[in-house]
């Protein structure tokens, strides 16, 4: 069985590791500018513990826990000349990511207004004469 007393230290211990020190990064100085790290911190954590007899058996227990931490760049405070400006960090990634959902997203929508006959390459008819409804004509019956 996990000793309680031991994972609540070892959570403690973890929790205090995540602070504004961990948030912000030590300043850096170069050339007459001072550049401001900046991270975003998560974490968090469970535990549960139970006990019902199996079959067979007396006394049967059991405990588990977890816990998760992560940090993420968010970007930089230059500070320099009177000013303080705000540099993000840029995450190519899901730049690429979102162009690649937004064209796809564009094909399917094409896809289906062609099958809908909204966008060239649609059935066309000839309008009503004085036989009363329009007749089907390939489009290449011109």
């Amino acid at each position: 069985m996990l000793d309680e007393a031991a994972t609540l230290q070892t959570i403690r211990e973890v929790m205090e590791q995540v602070s504004v020190g961990r948030v912000f990064g030590a300043p850096i100085n170069q050339a007459g500018l001072t550049v401001v790290p900046v991270a975003k911190i998560g974490a968090g954590g469970g535990a549960g513990g139970g006990s019902e007899p199996a079959a067979g058996e007396e006394n049967a227990s059991g405990s588990g826990g977890g816990f998760g931490l992560t940090a993420k760049p968010l970007g930089v405070f230059v500070i320099g000349g009177g000013k303080v400006r705000w540099r993000p960090a840029v995450d190519i990634n899901k730049i690429i990511l979102g162009g690649q959902v937004v064209a796809v997203t564009a094909l399917l929508v094409v896809r289906a207004l062609i099958k809908a006959g909204a966008v060239g390459g649609g059935r066309r008819c000839r309008p009503a004469g004085r036989f009363g409804a329009g007749v089907q004509r390939s489009p290449r019956a011109r």
